[in-house]
């Protein structure tokens, strides 16, 4: 990808409008530009460089703050005229200390929050981590809950409990994201799947 092959004809100060998202939560960060110059370093150093239009100056986002935004997937849009970058960010991206500059729900994408760490107590296995006992005692052990919370949720959707109900549910999610951890498996990959078979 080449900062050439976008088309910015419409964009009277030649800048690539960008939207930035969580490249785990999917959650849309914030919105700024880039010029030839901001698109370049990014691509070199794998940080998100934008070009502030009140400075008329480059900035990283992060370089003072240390929330740096790490690229990890960069996309065009259809016209070629706006750019989307996913990014793992370092801390809370908004000036205001909050995770996004908008104002969305704060539970948004928790799902994937959430597996994410999972992934962490995986790769850590902390002491007194009920996620961690769960890994230790192995598959069958984590299967057998998967179907323990399983029956418990259809026993509640039967009995019409909705409280008990979403409870239950959660609970079966929570034990499916380690299942599926534990099988090396991710959200992204169960996505893949489903929409294969939308196809």
């Amino acid at each position: 990808m080449k900062f050439e092959d976008f088309n910015l004809s419409k964009n009277s100060d030649g800048l690539l409008p960008v939207v930035v998202q969580d490249a785990v939560t999917l959650k849309v960060l914030m919105v700024a530009y880039m010029n030839k110059e901001a698109f370049e370093k990014t691509l070199e150093t794998g940080k998100a460089t934008f070009y502030s239009r009140t400075r008329e100056a480059l900035w990283t986002k992060g370089e003072t703050s240390g929330n740096f935004l790490n690229v990890v997937d960069m996309f065009a849009d259809c016209d070629s005229d706006t750019l989307l970058l996913r990014c793992n960010p370092c801390g809370p991206t908004c000036h205001r200390g909050t995770v996004s500059c908008f104002d969305t729900p704060d539970n948004e994408g928790f799902i994937r929050s959430l597996e994410k760490v999972i992934q962490g107590r995986h790769e850590t296995m902390p002491e007194g981590s009920y996620t961690t006992k769960l890994f230790t005692k192995g598959v069958n052990k984590i299967a057998q809950k998967v179907g323990e919370e399983a029956v418990e949720t259809v026993i509640e959707a039967t009995c019409g409990n909705r409280e008990r109900y979403l409870y239950e549910t959660c609970d079966l999610i929570y034990h499916l994201l380690v299942l599926n951890e534990q099988m090396g498996f991710s959200i992204s990959d169960l996505e893949k799947e489903l929409s294969s078979r939308h196809k």
